[in-house]
């Protein structure tokens, strides 16, 4: 797969920044410098090593781990009584090694 096929989307969540504000005052809290997260929207096929791949290639920077878990789709109804589901996905939360950065805008 090629990494635009890997990588759906960037995250950016109020909860996803506070979880990145929370790190670094607890980074500098600890005089240790700190490791930029970034939440992604993977392919449910995709693997560690092809997500870590992918964002090497993409943003040409180095990856230190990735978490990947796997969301289920939610049980949702739209006025009437017959329900449906959201669909299913892959989030992959990619730590990067200290002193790589990207800027997402």
């Amino acid at each position: 797969m090629s990494p635009f096929d890997v990588i759906k989307t960037v995250r950016l969540t109020e909860k996803v920044m506070a979880v990145q504000e929370r790190n670094d005052a607890t980074a500098e809290r600890l005089g240790k410098k700190t490791r930029q997260q970034i939440h992604l929207v993977a392919d449910p096929r995709a693997t560690k090593n092809d997500i870590r791949d992918a964002v090497q290639t993409l943003w040409s920077v180095k990856v230190d781990r990735v978490n990947t878990m796997n969301v289920t789709g939610r049980l949702r109804r739209k006025r009437t009584r017959h329900e449906g589901r959201t669909a299913r996905w892959k989030k992959a939360i990619v730590t990067l090694k200290v002193g790589n950065q990207i800027t997402l805008t």
